[in-house]
């Protein structure tokens, strides 16, 4: 998984794969989804499981801003979580 955040590209497509792979092993039963308004602000991965909504952005970095806020209006009792360089194999593992 050295190649995970080669690019951003590369990194967001490559969670998601590997996060399918974790919820299938673990038996996590959610719907799976993403979030993008027409202003083109995006939410990565949006799991929905148990009635609760789980909302990850995948960053490289830690970001200065998120799209969380607009998303946080419509969805407010959601989970939200950033996935960095730094904590990917806790939302992978």
């Amino acid at each position: 998984m050295l190649f995970l955040f080669y690019n951003n590209v590369h990194a967001v497509s490559t969670d998601k794969i590997f996060r399918l792979k974790t919820q299938s092993y673990k038996k996590i039963y959610t719907n799976n989804f993403f979030w993008r308004t027409w202003e083109k602000k995006e939410i990565d991965w949006i799991e929905e499981r148990s009635g609760k909504l789980f909302a990850f952005e995948f960053k490289y970095a830690k970001p200065k801003k998120t799209n969380f806020i607009d998303f946080k209006k419509v969805y407010k009792e959601a989970v939200t979580k950033i996935i960095t360089k730094d904590n990917y194999l806790d939302f992978l593992l």
